[in-house]
């Protein structure tokens, strides 16, 4: 690195819009059968997963984002006893979604090998012995042939996965016909959770089409934001279900379910925090109802092409 501007990572939120993160190493760079990946250190954030020019997490705020994605359906279930997960190859999803004492079986299904095993050897403390555990079952196929070929059910689907560009692997787990497979492999009383993308006023086309096709799959859809520091904004997720409503819950119920399933040591999530992230802004709430768009295989959904 000889210039000053080489010491420096563009995360492309969007085509309007570049943050930088100063970089102290890069650990690794290469492309995987389906992606490229960067493994750097920066000065800000730590260790950091970077997918096609994009963070996916680091070291410093992962516990934000990933209890936010597990810990909101999760706790609205009763007593989930298993669970899928599409995504997640860091391992962090899989990590908190077994940190729940009731959950008998975590299949976790990414496409991707190589950036598992990547995230193995340098961001260990993502997956803290996840793989390892005896609840634990990991495939590396594609999540959606893989779901509409199992005859298995599961009480929570987890949907952590990229943002869908046109060259990446994830965009066909967007879709309407994605969504009524989940549908059909959840337990009568299901929920799934969707990492849904940005929630900032200038970047909602991802969150509000996500939420519009899940109506057309699921009778109740809600969605909820967090801030995230390394994605340089409010961040959106979204759960459906088949009639369970994680707003009904009160902070008490959350943190007595948690202190129920053994919960311990969680820097994100507790009741106060539940109850809040699915207190919408206005912009959020306006902007999921004009929406109209419905995502489907023949109509796919692309963000920020190159």
């Amino acid at each position: 690195m000889d210039t000053e501007a080489d010491y420096w990572l563009k995360d492309k939120v969007n085509n309007d819009f570049i943050q930088m993160h100063r970089l102290e190493e890069e650990l690794f760079a290469g492309r995987t059968r389906y992606q490229d990946v960067r493994i750097v250190r920066t000065s800000g954030f730590g260790v950091a997963l970077v997918l096609d020019g994009k963070i996916q997490s680091t070291e410093l705020d992962e516990f934000i984002y990933h209890e936010s994605i597990v810990h909101p359906a999760m706790v609205t279930h009763p007593g989930p006893e298993s669970v899928f997960i599409a995504g997640g190859g860091e391992g962090a999803t899989l990590r908190d979604v077994l940190r729940h004492k009731t959950v008998k079986k975590a299949v976790m299904v990414d496409i991707d090998a190589e950036v598992t095993a990547l995230c193995k050897q340098y961001l260990p403390d993502e997956s803290r012995g996840a793989f390892d555990d005896r609840r634990a079952e990991v495939h590396h196929v594609d999540a959606r042939g893989f779901l509409e070929n199992s005859g298995d059910r599961y009480d929570v689907i987890i949907i952590d996965l990229p943002d869908p560009i046109e060259e990446g692997p994830a965009y066909r787990l967007f879709t309407k016909e994605f969504y009524q497979t989940v549908f059909d492999r959840l337990t009568d009383r299901g929920i799934i959770s969707v990492q849904a993308g940005s929630a900032s006023p200038t970047e909602l086309l991802n969150l509000t089409a996500v939420h519009k096709t899940l109506e057309t799959v699921f009778p109740l859809v809600t969605a909820f934001c967090t801030y995230m520091p390394c994605f340089g904004g409010s961040w959106g997720f979204t759960v459906a279900s088949k009639g369970l409503d994680p707003r009904a819950l009160s902070p008490d119920e959350v943190d007595r379910r948690l202190a129920e399933r053994g919960l311990t040591g969680l820097r994100h999530f507790d009741g106060v925090c539940h109850q809040g992230m699915f207190g919408l802004p206005r912009y959020i709430r306006d902007a999921v109802r004009q929406q109209t768009r419905i995502i489907k295989d023949d109509t796919p959904l692309y963000l920020y092409g190159t």
